[in-house]
Order: structure tokens, then sequence, then C-alpha cells
């Protein structure tokens, strides 16, 4: 997951609330974007490999690596709400950068404390950003969402009305 970036490592990040805040805005970030639904996916081939009797050695874990492409592929019907998303996992995956320049590479703390903020801020603005594409996306109530059945299958529906098929 490209775009899962660690909070800035700096004890005046390392607040319950902050931790929780920032975490908060990447999952939105990961969720939102399609992400999610696509780590969903591959787990669940690993999932239905156990149930089908592989073990050990005879796993074919995943290895997909997630980019902003890979991310939004076939998760909006909307371009614009696309844009956004991608717009929005690139920029997360950019505070990643950031962090490590201003938990690792700076150390005077009146430096490194606005170089770690504007990471959070950066993130924020991503979230927010998925935020838009979503409201996008209802306003045309093409959501795609795809929860499981009972047996485990994964199904899909984009209509807010309507039942998974």
């Amino acid at each position: 997951m490209k775009a899962d970036a660690m909070i800035g490592a700096r004890r005046e990040f390392l607040d319950p609330v902050e931790m929780a805040d920032y975490n908060g805005n990447l999952v939105k970030v990961l969720a939102l974007t399609g992400a999610f639904t696509k780590l969903q996916v591959e787990l669940d081939k690993v999932i239905d490999q156990v149930k089908a009797g592989k073990k050990g050695a005879d796993l074919v874990l995943p290895k997909v690596v997630m980019t902003s492409d890979k991310a939004v592929e076939g998760a909006f019907n909307n371009p614009y709400a696309m844009a956004k998303a991608r717009a929005a996992y690139e920029i997360a995956q950019s505070v990643a950068g950031v962090n490590v320049k201003g938990c690792f590479m700076t150390k005077e703390w009146e430096k490194y404390i606005p170089i770690v903020c504007s990471a959070h801020e950066m993130m924020r603005h991503a979230a927010f950003l998925c935020d838009e594409a979503r409201e996008l996306e209802k306003g045309a109530d093409c959501i795609i969402r795809s929860p499981h059945k009972k047996d485990g299958v994964i199904v899909t529906k984009t209509k807010l009305i309507s039942k998974p098929e």
C-alpha cells in the first residue's frame, strides 16, 4: 500500500488523539479510493485457497503493489470522482516522503515539527478529496458496494435502494 504512510513518529505527534485523527484520515483514503476493495479481493483469494485445503508453501500469497492507478481501477462510475480519488491517493503516497524528512532527516525540533505537521495536513486534505469523490458518486446514486454473502462470495450493487447481486 504505497499510500499507507506512517504517522509522523516524533513524540509531539504520538498523542492518542493525533494518532486517531491521522489514522482515520489514512483509513478513509485507503477505503474510499478503492485500495481496500482490492485488498479484500486478494485476501479472499487466499481464504478460498485455505477452504480448498491448501496449506503453507502451497498457498499463493498476494503480490499486488497498490498504486493510484490500481486503487481507483473499476472503483468509480464518475470520472471526476475517480480523478479526485486518484489525487487523494497520490497525496497520501507523498506523505511518506515528507514524514521521512521530518522524522529521520531533520534533527532540530523547530524545523521537524512544521515538516511533520505539513504531512498530517496533506493526509487531511487527501481525506477531504475522498469525501468529495464519494459525494459525487452518491449524487448519481452509483457508489460501488461489494459486501460478502454468507458463503463468502463477493456480491456488488451500485444503487442505494437495491439488493447486492
